[in-house]
């Protein structure tokens, strides 16, 4: 089969950053679908790792931590999918990624295709999505009602992939005040129609624009982007036994100036269910499956902006260089051919 090979601590400029490779076919283990990958998404992940800026098991030999394809076959003990099932997941940190003709994916860790989009879409949505809903409805503990959820959500770097979703999980599902930050006019109307109440610019002092507004006290702190360039600012505007959930800067944060407020906080990781294997790790197709019904009943809509086309080492580097510079709002797709961004 064809597939995305990448070299480790490799920059864009190098041509062998990423390089188009022929390698054996995958055989799906008991619990595995073997997908015929038809679209993926590149996420700042992927960047990080062929920079040498995270570390990946040896065992990974492809990036990719997002795609959407349809099921060609099946291993012996499952019983979620069939082959010719669409589907779309984030897969696994401890396995190849999707950057390849086949790949396989745990079942446990993968949904059904929401029916109103095409792959190219599809692929935005699993990483982003599953990484807001654990956040939001699992690390902070915020209720799916309308009635019950009260005060504010902060959500630190809102124009971005996580941020993206967080809003509109956050907007539709509950009943908080949302308010992303953003310094680009661009996005700032992103979060604005995505669904946010109020955006700021996490450039100028967050204490100042959030006391300006006539919103309930911030309970909730999604710190998404930069976090510890904002740390001392967060601590001070978090209210009173308020909840924190970081996904980024994890070497250099000290919990202490938290600790008068009381206020808890929680580190969310989209892979720790299938690194870890743990008893709950067919939540993340439960979630999957619930993100796809919202999706069709146009409750959330997918964050693609950008599709690029065909998947090969090429389109990947251009994808990857979009990512790593920013700047850009919504999600980069890659897809094996134009017919996968239509419907």
């Amino acid at each position: 089969m064809k597939a995305i090979a990448y070299r480790k601590n490799s920059v864009l400029s190098e041509e062998d950053c990423l390089t188009d490779v022929t390698t054996e076919r995958p055989v799906p283990g008991p619990y595995d679908l073997c997908v015929a990958i038809h679209a993926v998404s590149v996420n700042p992940v992927d960047t990080k790792i062929r920079a040498g800026l995270v570390d990946a098991p040896d065992s990974v030999n492809y990036l990719g931590w997002d795609a959407s394809g349809i099921v060609d076959s099946v291993g012996e003990k499952v019983t979620l999918f069939s082959p010719g099932d669409k589907v779309y997941y984030a897969g696994s940190f401890h396995r190849s990624g999707s950057n390849a003709q086949f790949h396989l994916v745990d079942e446990r860790i993968a949904g059904h295709m929401p029916k109103s989009l095409n792959f190219a879409a599809a692929a935005a949505l699993p990483l982003t999505s599953l990484t807001a809903w654990q956040l939001l409805f699992e690390r902070l503990c915020v209720l799916q009602d309308k009635k019950s959820a009260t005060g504010s959500l902060l959500i630190l770097g809102a124009g971005g992939g996580v941020g993206s979703m967080m809003i509109q999980l956050a907007r539709r599902l509950t009943d908080l005040t949302v308010i992303g930050t953003a310094s680009r006019a661009q996005s700032r109307d992103w979060c604005l129609a995505l669904g946010a109440h109020h955006v700021i610019n996490h450039r100028l002092s967050l204490n100042e624009q959030i006391s300006s507004l006539p919103i309930p006290p911030v309970t909730y702190i999604a710190a998404l982007s930069n976090t510890a360039e904002h740390w001392i600012q967060l601590s001070e505007l978090i209210a009173p036994q308020g909840k924190v959930a970081v996904i980024t800067d994890h070497d250099s944060l000290d919990s202490v100036p938290f600790k008068a407020k009381s206020v808890s906080l929680h580190w969310e990781m989209v892979f720790t269910r299938p690194l870890f294997e743990t008893p709950d790790m067919v939540e993340q197709h439960h979630i999957l499956e619930k993100i796809a019904a919202l999706v069709d009943d146009g409750v959330l809509r997918s964050t693609v902006n950008c599709v690029l086309h065909p998947l090969d080492a090429a389109r990947l580097r251009e994808a990857h260089r979009l990512v790593e510079n920013g700047g850009i709002t919504g999600k980069v797709v890659v897809a094996n051919s134009p017919a996968n961004t239509k419907n």
